[in-house]
Formats: C-alpha cells, sequence, structure tokens
C-alpha cells in the first residue's frame, strides 16, 4: 500500500468548543448545511446506511450514501462510501468503498479535526487517480465550509 496514493489526510484547528465543532459533524441536518447535501435522518448511527440528495451547484442529480462504520460522541465518527461515484449511469455498488474518519480533539485555543480518507489503492486502477484528486481537493474545501460554519454559528 502507497499511502501518498491510499490516503488523504487533513486537519484544521477550529475555533470552537469540540461539542459544538461534533454537533456539526454529528447531526445530520448541520452537516449538510456545511458539507452540501440534504440528508435524511437526524443522527449518524453505527450500521446505519444514510442518503441524501447533493446540494452543491452542478451536482444536485447525485446522491450521496454513506455506511456509518463507528460513532463516538464527541471524539469520532467515520463511515464508507464510493469516493467521486458522479456518472448516474455506472453501478458503483460492486467496487471497494473508501473510510473516512473525522477525529476530534480538544486542545487549548479550540478544537482540531482531523479527517482521513483511506482506502484509495483497492479501487479500480480506471478511477483510482481522478477519485483521489476529486477528494483530496473537496477534502481541503469542506475544511473551510466546517471552519465557516462552527464560527459563525
Amino acid at each position: 500500500m502507497n499511502t501518498s496514493t491510499d490516503r488523504i489526510e487533513k486537519q484544521i484547528l477550529l475555533n470552537a468548543p469540540r461539542s459544538r465543532v461534533w454537533r456539526a459533524l454529528s447531526n445530520a441536518e448541520e452537516f449538510g448545511k456545511w458539507f452540501g447535501v440534504n440528508l435524511t435522518g437526524k443522527q449518524f448511527v453505527a450500521g446505519q446506511s444514510v442518503q441524501g440528495h447533493i446540494t452543491y451547484p452542478g451536482y444536485e442529480h447525485l446522491v450521496m450514501d454513506v455506511l456509518v462504520e463507528r460513532v463516538e460522541p464527541e471524539h469520532h465518527l467515520s463511515w464508507r462510501w464510493h469516493p467521486a461515484a458522479i456518472d448516474v449511469s455506472v453501478d458503483y455498488t460492486p467496487e471497494p468503498t473508501t473510510l473516512v474518519e473525522f477525529d476530534l480533539s480538544e486542545v487549548e485555543s479550540g478544537t482540531l479535526l482531523r479527517v482521513v480518507e483511506s482506502g484509495f489503492d483497492q479501487l479500480p486502477l480506471a478511477r483510482r487517480t481522478e477519485a483521489f484528486r476529486m477528494n483530496d481537493g473537496g477534502w481541503t474545501e469542506q475544511m473551510g465550509n466546517i471552519e465557516r460554519y462552527v464560527t459563525e454559528r
């Protein structure tokens, strides 16, 4: 496994209490506001799938579908999904998924949020590079989105 192509790692120091950041991550409605998706349900629950239409301009025809792996309140949230699944004519379900992990740490100046998405090396070769590129840029954008969301509200 080549860690430079298999995993994306991002982190951001948020000037907000861990409880506030956790609510923005774990409450489906709040998550959707900063992430750009209209999710069904109220909370992320381990073992359950959550779906919703993307609200990001140009991607409204897509549905985000994640299977929640682990929920440790105010510390960890993880799910599996099919990254960069943007061609509605393709059935991505036979493909391996990547694992997205959010970890929160309380620090003196607020909350350190770390996001890791791993498993890209298991994706079909034809999609691997583009999925990694799209999600690497996407996570960079999402770090700014959650920062704005938790500090403006």
